[in-house]
């Protein structure tokens, strides 16, 4: 068993050896599920014939990021500057920050360019391009920089017929930013079907591809075309035109994933432990000491068919208690109770459970990091400790 790396704000030091030890709440990676999620994007990755590009927002991590590409430091996607620069010190050199730029932050770009990094900006203006083309020159160090596609009206980017894009495309080439395009498809997350996800891939697909065709037609040269979120990607049957996939919420899954079909509920990588700290009989409810600074404020699976509440609850080796939901959560506390008012489990004060969470990526940044387990180790007793891993905050 490797050394546990056990932060000073975890409440113990090196007495935390197995999930009864650290003080609650605290979060929890089962890097055997995580692996096999991992692996099972990668194998699609190759059916399809495209590369894959990680997004490491969910996690935030070096130590989950180190299973992304067998132990070498690979492509990577970041949604922050901080994560970008974490990961450059962690040996990574190929990435793209998929997050419309501000020109503000063009400092810290170069910064990194001049280590050596290669790092891909993204944005879906003429402003945006003006100020990373005269930053470029100004540095004499040019920028690669991809224009956001809107595939789905989620949120930012042009559309694929938009008279910008040519213009946009233009001002980036003629500073030798220009790498490509790229386009996520968000609204994937609320496509409850597997054709309706087929559908959204496709479009996205599309959307990008269309998108660069239209930059070549110009004469503009067009190096990657990327698509990808996590549904999309597992969705996906025809990646023709595309050069990379990316996808970050599949290292962990939630339960966001797992009501649309993506995966299945015994995928679900991350949990969080509390702790049974009060009974409320007359309610019907259970108390634990983990609210939503433990699991977030997210409730993303209340527009599903089956709204999970704030969390799946299970026994301290992950075994789901049949019907036991946290459906309520103030700062600190966290409300358990049963689906239709079934008679609550005999749970004493002090008894140590693990919440499966809604969105993982909103769960995670509520930790400082991940203690970390291997279930295929340890089925049947209170899971081993065999490492922590920090997590990267800030922008």
């Amino acid at each position: 068993m490797t050394s546990v790396h056990t932060p000073p704000h975890a409440g113990r030091s090196d007495a935390a050896r197995t999930l009864a030890d650290p003080d609650t709440p605290f979060a929890v990676v089962d890097a055997h599920r995580m692996r096999r999620n991992i692996e099972r994007l990668a194998t699609r990755a190759d059916r399809l014939a495209v590369a894959l590009r990680p997004h490491v927002k969910t996690a935030k991590s070096l130590g989950v990021a180190a299973s992304l590409h067998h132990g070498t430091p690979g492509p990577i996607t970041v949604s922050t500057l901080a994560e970008a620069e974490a990961f450059a010190d962690g040996g990574y050199t190929d990435i793209t920050y998929a997050v419309g730029i501000d020109p503000h932050k063009l400092p810290r770009v170069l910064a990194l360019s001049g280590r050596g990094v290669t790092l891909r900006l993204l944005l879906d203006s003429a402003e945006q391009a003006q100020s990373v083309a005269q930053a470029s020159r100004q540095a004499g160090l040019p920028v690669p920089t991809q224009i956001e596609v809107d595939c789905d009206g989620h949120r930012g980017g042009l559309k694929p017929g938009a008279a910008e894009l040519v213009e946009v495309g233009r001002i980036l080439h003629d500073a030798g930013c220009l790498d490509g395009v790229l386009t996520h498809a968000g609204e994937s997350y609320f496509a409850y079907t597997a054709e309706e996800q087929r559908l959204a891939a496709k479009n996205e697909r599309d959307a990008a591809v269309g998108a660069a065709e239209r930059l070549r037609a110009a004469g503009l040269p067009v190096a990657t075309v990327s698509v990808g979120s996590t549904p999309t990607a597992h969705a996906a049957d025809d990646l023709t035109g595309v050069t990379e996939l990316r996808a970050g919420n599949y290292v962990f899954f939630d339960l966001v994933m797992a009501g649309l079909g993506v995966c299945r509920v015994d995928d679900l990588a991350l949990s969080v432990v509390v702790t049974v700290i009060g009974h409320r009989p007359e309610y019907g409810w259970l108390v634990t000491d983990g609210g939503w600074m433990a699991m977030s404020r997210d409730r993303g699976t209340s527009a599903q068919a089956q709204d999970q509440g704030y969390g799946l609850v299970a026994d301290i080796e992950g075994n789901l208690i049949p019907d036991l939901v946290m459906t309520a959560a103030s700062q600190e506390h966290g409300t358990l109770t049963t689906r239709d008012g079934a008679r609550l489990p005999d749970l004493p004060i002090g008894t140590r459970l693990r919440v499966l969470p809604n969105h993982a990526c909103a769960t995670a940044a509520q930790h400082h990091g991940y203690h970390v387990i291997d279930s295929a180790r340890t089925p049947d007793s209170a899971p081993e400790i065999e490492d922590f891993w920090t997590r990267v905050s800030g922008w």
